[in-house]
């Protein structure tokens, strides 16, 4: 649950945040004066937006400055009994406002805008999301390309149009050109184009004032105004109707908007990174897409490669996704070298979002186990994989897969990681015990006495454990 820290010594004012904050799920951190510094001082890093009344007095004034030399970067939701031309003032130099009584839309809209902003300053500091460089990993011809183009276009404000298929991490790599540029201290803020019926995307885009429409009951900021200074990820473009293209070209050209049923032109500093799968010029040919907003979009093209077309860079992208998984205390999973191989051989339509699936599947089926190319789903399994296997792959592969000798299993992985949260290390052992042993069993066809020698144990010691995990079958005792 999200925190925001509120500074205020009215205690009905309080009272009433308090409720309706805690309605929208997001708990409250109060202070009165700054004798409540000390109790608040170490936990500035969970809360994601101060808010306090328009005026505040020498104590509430102090606590407010503390508070603003240790985290510079909070965001502040700033309350008033009404709106003034003092208060549009105050919020066109980055305070977000809200009237009491505040409506349930304008608090949630304030809440988020506060959250978009948080997420830019924590972005800034280096603490990115574990997933944020994901799709990038890998030592690929094409995706080092994709790392230096980023590089290359980051630092300025350029805008850039990122191509390729659906799940090939397009996102990943706007977010990327964010991380790395000036503007990462702001908000980046994405938007699906095609999930947005048209007739609402241009209220999402620009924001709407209250009466614009019906439903409209209060005004509401729009996605350029909250990426303002930051980046605006306008994603699956080619699904935009073609008014909408019209309305955006202008915004492109001018840089300035409106509010739906407003006519007081905002001026947007943001910049703007599209994506889409489709082939955009075939979409002009067909009359589906602008040609003048392709091009004012097509100034920095980068084409986000399919996983098909970097096989090698399989192996390195399941060791980051399981580390991924273990680091969010989801659990953990070993792959085989003809496992890996068979993942390597596939065709993978659904790219690294696939590929992220049948980690997380395999993690669920197997915990803590170690997954054979037997244990895959059918369509993952190929015959003679070691034949199959293409040389630079098995080069690549053999970078993190230690040798072992005798054929014996071997960890596509060199070391577990400790899951964040810790681990029952018992639990743990006994779970993996369990599993070599049942694959120990299956590969030797039930015979316990072979399933032993794979085992280094001597049968006697393998029959007590089988018994202790009730794998033991009436006939396997008779079988040596």
């Amino acid at each position: 649950m999200d925190t925001v820290l509120v500074i205020d010594a009215d205690q009905d004012r309080l009272q009433v945040l308090r409720t309706v904050l805690n309605f929208v799920n997001y708990s409250v951190l109060a202070a009165r004066d700054d004798a409540d510094w000390a109790a608040i001082s170490g936990k500035l890093d969970t809360i994601t937006a101060v808010m306090l009344p328009e005026h505040l007095d020498h104590r509430l004034q102090e606590l407010y400055s503390r508070v603003r030399n240790a985290d510079p970067g909070l965001p502040v939701i700033q309350v008033t009994e009404e709106r003034s031309e003092e208060t549009d003032e105050l919020e066109s130099h980055g305070h977000i406002q809200i009237v009491l009584p505040v409506s349930y839309e304008e608090l949630i809209a304030a809440l988020r805008q506060a959250s978009l902003r948080r997420g830019g300053q924590q972005q800034g500091r280096g603490r990115q999301s574990p997933e944020l460089f994901r799709s990038l990993v890998g030592n690929s011809t094409v995706i080092r390309q994709v790392r230096t183009m980023i590089e290359q276009v980051a630092d300025s404000d350029a805008t850039v149009l990122i191509l390729g298929e659906s799940g090939t991490g397009k996102e990943v790599v706007a977010r990327n050109i964010h991380y790395h540029s000036a503007r990462r201290g702001r908000p980046f803020v994405p938007i699906n184009c095609g999930a947005i019926p048209g007739e609402l995307l241009e209220s999402e885009l620009f924001g709407h004032e209250k009466g614009a429409f019906t439903g409209a009951i209060s005004a509401r900021q729009g996605r350029f105004e909250m990426a303002e200074g930051g980046t605006l990820f306008l994603d699956e473009i080619g699904d935009m109707s073609m008014p909408m293209q019209v309305k955006l070209l202008r915004v492109l050209q001018e840089r300035t908007f409106e509010r739906v049923g407003s006519n007081k032109t905002i001026v947007a500093n943001v910049r703007i990174i599209a994506a889409t799968h489709q082939n955009l010029e075939k979409a002009i040919g067909e009359g589906k897409f602008r040609e003048d907003l392709f091009y004012r979009l097509n100034v920095f093209p980068i084409d986000t490669p399919a996983l098909r077309d970097r096989a090698e860079d399989v192996p390195l992208l399941l060791k980051e996704l399981i580390t991924r998984l273990e680091h969010e205390g989801r659990g953990s999973v070993r792959l085989s070298q003809d496992a890996v191989m068979a993942l390597c051989q596939y065709n993978w339509p659904g790219n690294v979002r696939e590929l992220a699936n049948v980690v997380e599947r395999l993690m669920i089926m197997h915990p803590y186990g170690v997954v054979t190319a037997r244990d895959l789903p059918p369509k993952f399994r190929v015959d003679d994989i070691e034949e199959a296997y293409a040389p630079p792959l098995a080069a690549a592969a053999a970078g993190i897969m230690p040798e072992v000798p005798n054929g014996e299993v071997m960890s596509a992985f060199d070391s577990p990681r400790l899951p964040r949260d810790g681990i029952d290390l018992k639990q743990h052992l006994s779970d993996l015990e369990y599993n070599l042993i049942k694959q120990a069993l299956d590969e030797a066809d039930g015979v316990v006495a072979h399933a032993a020698s794979r085992l280094r144990l001597r049968r006697t010691t393998l029959v007590e454990k089988l018994r202790k995990y009730g794998l033991q079958r009436p006939d396997e005792v008779t079988k040596v």
